[in-house]
């Protein structure tokens, strides 16, 4: 079977008139090319009519039932979202499926999705520098370059950054600071090593990144904060003398590029913006064990 031959978007509008689904498309494409994600990603337009007005646009991290209805409740004619609906291949979007029920409330409110996944990490400015703008980092470098000659190999672009913190920080003042400056959700920071650790350079990657345990070890960072760390690669990396680690709620970690992707979409095409404040971590509930001179209160 032959592929499929490449869609042709209508120019971006220029008579005054709402921008297209199209138009969107191409400021993003333009931001965050499609090129930039890793092969197992799926990125770019997944619903919608390039020809539909755009008027305004909701940002979210998560595409769940609850994001959209705050879209639809909003008014917004299009989702840009970071995380793929529809990563692995399906046979079916059927109304009788979790996915499918989505794609059907989608389509039947005329509102189209847009993902920016992979490709939004690595770009520069990306998910990552909005994360380290959250702790005043300076001097910010990628953590994880692009394989040389890779499409989205180029100056700046990468996973993650390291920075300098604006003045040193124990480990458990910094973890105090991330819970404070981060989105809040019930799975808050919890941090690994050392507290009285001096922490003055920092290493941050928005989303899950234990496999990149190895480059910030090699950066010689004071410490990495990034979601998802495992028992086991934590414990090793910490018995290897890998820097500290703070470890966030996934969520967490990536809602800070939403106000940066809403900013540029306002000032490329002038649309309005909802960012989703929406927690969609599925941790809801954390309990601290009691520390061993507290009392239990009496009967």
């Amino acid at each position: 079977m032959s592929p499929p031959a490449p869609v042709s978007w209508p120019a971006v509008s220029t008579t005054g008139s709402a921008p297209t689904v199209a138009d969107v498309v191409a400021v993003l494409d333009g931001r965050y090319p499609p090129a930039w994600a890793e092969e197992w990603d799926r990125v770019g337009l997944v619903l919608g009519e390039p020809a539909t007005g755009v008027r305004r646009v909701a940002c979210v991290v998560d595409v769940v039932p609850e994001t959209v209805e705050e879209a639809l409740a909003a008014g917004a004619d299009m989702i840009v979202a970071h995380h793929p609906l529809l990563l692995r291949g399906v046979s079916s979007v059927a109304a009788t499926t979790y996915k499918g029920r989505i794609v059907h409330r989608l389509i039947k409110a005329d509102v189209a999705l847009y993902v920016a996944h992979t490709n939004a990490d690595v770009a520069d400015p990306g998910v990552s520098d909005a994360l380290a703008a959250r702790f005043g980092l300076t001097g910010l470098r990628p953590l994880h370059r692009p394989r040389p000659g890779s499409p989205a190999d180029g100056p700046g672009r990468g996973i993650g950054r390291i920075g300098e913190l604006p003045a040193p920080m124990t480990l458990a003042e910094l973890t105090r600071h991330a819970a404070a400056v981060l989105p809040v959700t019930a799975w808050g920071v919890r941090a690994a090593g050392d507290p009285g650790r001096m922490v003055r350079t920092l290493a941050v990657s928005g989303g899950s990144g234990d496999s990149f345990l190895a480059e910030a070890s090699a950066a010689g960072v004071d410490a990495f904060l990034t979601a998802d760390l495992r028992h086991h690669p934590t414990g090793e990396h910490l018995a290897a003398g890998g820097p500290a680690l703070l470890d966030a709620a996934h969520w967490a970690t990536e809602r800070p590029w939403l106000d940066d992707l809403a900013a540029h979409l306002r000032a490329a095409l002038g649309v309005e913006t909802v960012v989703s404040d929406l927690d969609t971590d599925p941790w809801t509930v954390h309990a601290a064990a009691p520390r061993p001179d507290d009392k239990e209160p009496r009967p």
